[in-house]
């Protein structure tokens, strides 16, 4: 076919590195045709380099390195491999497209990057994470999102998975459909898993597994504010003086757990978590608590009212690390379900309210300064804080009573 012409460039995708910190090395195939008219496809070449090793010139690594060897080395097969792509396609004498030897040289989708393949390695990274700088519950909502994801490919698609190629911008307004209306799920679940969708999108265009950086201009459905739910002092008072019978000790100890955190500002992952070494006396004797979130690593410090420390004697066991005996988390939320109905409360009761609540009615409420109740919480921006500040209209009566009586004085001449 000599009236057609055919290219291979190779280049840097600049601007974007891998998980190394190297610059991927992406491919361009271009067929110009007076037949069959222009085709251009972009490929990754799954490789990556420091930018100031590649030539652009030559396609290659500048160098006798060991690394410039073996990644040259790979280049020169993937280009001979490109070319013989398009030798046995000449050979067919069909209409003749970039995207047809990309795919011949690539072996098809089977062997390109697939989506659920790429979101089940992100899982992965995320749970080797638990621990460090991700709680628990966090590789939760990603098996959710991928779960859902699988299920709308399989249900679209009719496959398990389906390469980056395969999407289009309608993918995620379907998908969006598909969680929100299908499976019903709340916005803030839909918003979440969108993100996640988003983001495994993100990671395969930087990496060279997408040639498009898909959605990135998609706006996720507003985030639906819920301000936090704080207990009154009634009904803190309520649970705190439940006549539990001695022989129900899971709950009773649930009982005791829930007032401790509503007197330190704990969540149930970090309550459990509490050890012996957690503890510290100052210099004046008084009992501190200090501990990182499980949440975000962040430090918090809390200086123990008497009644958690009463708590705290309670459980302490020689034979036990941790200060509490350890208890699963659906077991206390089944719990925090009966003391609901033992209360007679109409409205929403979990166990993280405590931390709600240590951070309205027992803090705040109180005259604790904003900026100490964020370091007490833990919180890494104080914007977090104010969320709190904002549901606690006695403090709003008590300052404004606090100005009325400061300024009675002041006289007002006009």
């Amino acid at each position: 076919m000599k009236d057609v012409k055919f290219k291979v460039l190779l280049y840097l995708k600049k601007g974007t590195l891998d998980k190394s910190g190297k610059t991927p090395i992406m491919g361009r195939i271009t067929i110009q045709s007076q037949k069959y008219g222009n085709s251009m496809a972009q490929f990754s070449c799954k490789l990556s380099c420091a930018e100031k090793l590649w030539n652009s010139r030559e396609s290659r690594l500048n160098g006798k390195s060991k690394i410039a060897v073996e990644a040259n080395a790979k280049i020169n097969k993937l280009i001979l491999s490109i070319n013989e792509a398009y030798t046995a396609l000449q050979k067919r004498n069909q209409p003749l497209r970039a995207e047809d030897v990309k795919n011949l040289f690539q072996g098809g989708v089977s062997s390109q990057m697939m989506v659920i393949q790429l979101f089940d390695r992100i899982v992965k990274e995320v749970e080797a994470r638990v621990g460090i700088d991700r709680a628990k519950t966090t590789p939760l909502s990603y098996h959710g999102a991928r779960r859902n994801l699988a299920e709308f490919i399989k249900l679209k698609f009719k496959s398990n998975d389906i390469a980056f190629g395969q999407l289009n911008e309608q993918f995620i307004r379907e998908f969006l459909d598909y969680v929100a209306t299908e499976r019903g799920y709340a916005i803030d679940t839909v918003r979440h898993y969108l993100a996640l969708l988003k983001k495994v999108c993100k990671i395969a265009f930087r990496e060279g597994h997408s040639e498009r950086l898909y959605f990135a201009n998609y706006p996720l459905p507003k985030q639906k504010f819920t301000p936090p739910r704080s207990l009154s002092r009634k009904e803190f008072e309520a649970i705190r003086d439940l006549d539990i019978p001695i022989e129900r000790e899971r709950h009773c100890r649930v009982r005791d757990m829930f007032i401790f955190s509503c007197y330190v500002g704990t969540a149930f992952v970090d309550t459990v978590a509490i050890t012996k070494k957690n503890l510290s006396k100052d210099d004046n004797g008084d009992l501190w608590l200090i501990y990182n979130r499980g949440k975000n690593g962040s430090l918090s410090r809390v200086k123990l009212l008497p009644e958690a420390i009463v708590i705290i004697n309670k459980y302490k066991n020689r034979n036990r690390d941790s200060i509490f005996p350890p208890i699963k988390y659906e077991q206390v939320g089944y719990i925090m379900r009966s003391f609901k109905a033992l209360i007679g409360k109409q409205d929403f009761l979990s166990y993280h309210q405590a931390r709600h609540t240590f951070s309205t009615l027992i803090t705040l409420e109180q005259g604790v300064s904003i900026e100490t109740v964020s370091k007490m919480l833990g919180h890494s921006d104080i914007r977090t804080t104010q969320i709190y500040a904002r549901v606690t209209p006695k403090k709003l009566f008590d300052d404004m009573d606090k100005y009325i009586e400061m300024t009675k004085d002041m006289k007002l001449i006009l």
